[in-house]
């Protein structure tokens, strides 16, 4: 099963980051955010990934050229350009890497990598959040229920703490940073049927993914959510990154299950 993920887009909530590089590019424990999602998905088994490209694409292209070799012990012979590899520390990832545009949105940069995923159910994920899910698990669900799309729901935490008064002021309750209030949210880690497609037959250069082809998924009876109660994680602005870099460096990252 191949999985595609969601990189092209300009980070501007990240813009201390994203001047220079594309946000999936963004460093945690100095490897880009990228690679973690795509350990997450090669822990399980699915190693053959299809990159949608668009803000500084050619950084990415660039990474993986080079990942081999930045990987690798060696040896170059100057005199008559001669490399050899003594041992290597890489991955068994395949990379389709898709130039989908500048400014198209998560719609139309699905809708381009069609032909590069063929006829068979596929996973989808946004190049900047990270989970302890169990992928497996993931499949399972999306196989049982039979319809055409699963989307992983979770609940984040609270950004601040909350409080219960009484009409004196006195607090009653207080719980620092409660997590989801009953609320589910999208965290991506799709799993979508083929016919997924017929969702995006229009237009779709400016149309987002969560809009109207969730909305019309949802409508038809064809989304189910997975409910994910474990960690997760999207790096949307500075305190994030600060954050899961923060959980890397004190061995608390637990998106790191591999």
């Amino acid at each position: 099963m191949k999985v595609v993920i969601f990189a092209g887009g300009l980070g501007t909530r990240i813009s201390e980051e994203t001047e220079t590089r594309p946000k999936p590019m963004v460093n945690i424990g100095g490897r880009p955010i990228l690679w973690h999602i795509m350990k997450i998905y090669s822990q399980f088994g699915f190693n053959d990934f299809i990159i949608c490209l668009g803000y500084k694409g050619f950084m990415i292209k660039e990474y993986f050229m080079h990942y081999y070799l930045h990987n690798s012990d060696i040896t170059i012979e100057l005199g008559n350009n001669k490399l050899e590899v003594h041992n290597t520390n890489t991955e068994s990832f395949k990379v389709t890497l898709v130039e989908t545009g500048l400014n198209t949105k998560t719609a139309g940069r699905l809708k381009k990598v069609r032909k590069f995923i063929g006829d068979e159910d596929f996973m989808l994920t946004y190049g900047d959040g990270v989970a302890d899910i169990n992928i497996n698990e993931l499949i399972a669900f999306h196989k049982k229920h039979g319809k055409i799309a699963t989307v992983t729901a979770i609940q984040p935490e609270a950004r601040f703490g909350g409080m219960v008064l009484d009409n004196n002021g006195k607090v009653v309750h207080f719980k620092e940073k409660p997590k989801g209030d009953d609320k589910w949210i999208n965290g991506g880690f799709f799993v979508l049927q083929p016919s997924v497609f017929k969702y995006l037959e229009k237009d779709m250069e400016e149309v987002m993914w969560e809009d109207s082809p969730m909305e019309n998924l949802a409508n038809d009876g064809q989304l189910i959510a997975y409910r994910h109660q474990g960690f997760w994680k999207c790096m949307d602005a500075m305190r994030d990154k600060i954050e899961l870099e923060s959980l890397w460096q004190n061995n608390q990252a637990k998106w790191k299950t591999w």
